[in-house]
């Protein structure tokens, strides 16, 4: 028998409706679910608002369907919250799928420690992964000291690394940030409002930001047992390399400087150095070769941006 939890899940979505189907029908199978759904869609059709009022077996979650006043994931979540009735908070992708018990583990796992913010979901198909020696190398110098693991670490200008997943490690495990694909936090301790208007369309760097606010005076931890599968779909936001590249460039410093409060100099090498990384890490596909001029103008814009911007 399903039982419903006192939590408001947020969905932002465009154009995506199968995939969001998808998860709708994967929620239906998880023993607990949250009492209600907020979605907010910037859809140019109706096919999402028809799979949010049609009939889905064993879904007991209510569902409320608002259109997005604007696009973009952060200000659509922003839009979302202010219609959620609960004190707790489930952020999540239209493009998830939940294994078994992810919800209530989720939900047990934050009711265990009153001092812990936020839980995140780990995400099966997106794990950290041992770095080789040149990455070592750069995880170094950017943390500027050797780690045994970087998992989960927030390092140097704003570099997130994704959790471990590993049989020894316990069911949870503290860490430094959290994604938005499947996240649960306590309501008292988000920020009013979740996002900053910086974080437009794709919304790079949003979630790290959050988690990292709520982190200053909350614990953050990844629920290892509470697992999903993130069925990443593409969309128009990812679609332009000179956009992506640019967003990137400007929303980490952006973390680096008002999240983290890195303003030195030897921060400001380090975020070109990790710049520089990424542009070199590309060019090892045929692909980057023929995005490298987008790229480089992206990061030219950005840089423009960053210098003529007051925060």
């Amino acid at each position: 028998m399903e039982i419903q939890l006192p939590i408001s899940a947020l969905v932002p979505t465009r154009n995506r409706s199968e995939p969001f189907r998808r998860m709708l029908e994967s929620l239906a199978q998880q023993s607990a679910q949250p009492l209600e759904m907020i979605v907010v869609d910037g859809s140019n059709n109706d096919s999402t608002k028809e799979i949010c009022a049609s009939y889905i077996p064993g879904l007991i979650t209510k569902i409320h369907y608002y259109r997005a006043i604007k696009l973009g994931a952060a200000i659509q979540r922003n839009q979302a919250i202010n219609y959620a009735t609960q004190n707790s908070i489930l952020l999540l992708d239209d493009d998830i799928l939940f294994e078994s018990e992810c919800v209530a583990r989720l939900w047990n796992y934050l009711q265990s420690d009153p001092h812990i913010g936020g839980v995140n979901a780990m995400i099966t198909n997106q794990k950290y992964l041992p770095p080789g020696r040149t990455s070592q190398l750069l995880f170094q110098f950017l943390h500027g000291r050797h780690e045994t693991s970087y998992a989960g670490k927030c390092i140097g200008p704003g570099m997130n690394l994704l959790p471990e997943d590993r049989e020894d490690l316990p069911e949870v495990v503290p860490v430094e940030w959290l994604n938005t694909t499947c996240v649960l936090y306590r309501r008292k301790a988000l920020p009013n409002p979740l996002f900053s208007d910086i974080f437009q369309g794709y919304s790079l760097m949003e979630d790290v930001t959050l988690s990292l606010t709520v982190g200053k005076t909350w614990k953050l931890a990844n629920a290892r047992t509470a697992r999903i599968f993130h069925d990443s779909q593409p969309g128009d936001h990812k679609n332009d390399p000179s956009v992506l590249a640019e967003m990137d460039l400007v929303n980490r410093h952006y973390v680096m400087t008002q999240i983290l409060g890195r303003h030195e100099w030897h921060f400001y090498l380090k975020l070109a150095v990790l710049q520089l990384f990424g542009i070199v890490a590309s060019l090892t596909k045929l692909q980057g070769w023929f995005d490298l001029p987008k790229i480089l103008m992206g990061k030219m814009r950005a840089i423009f941006q960053i210098i003529s911007t007051q925060y």
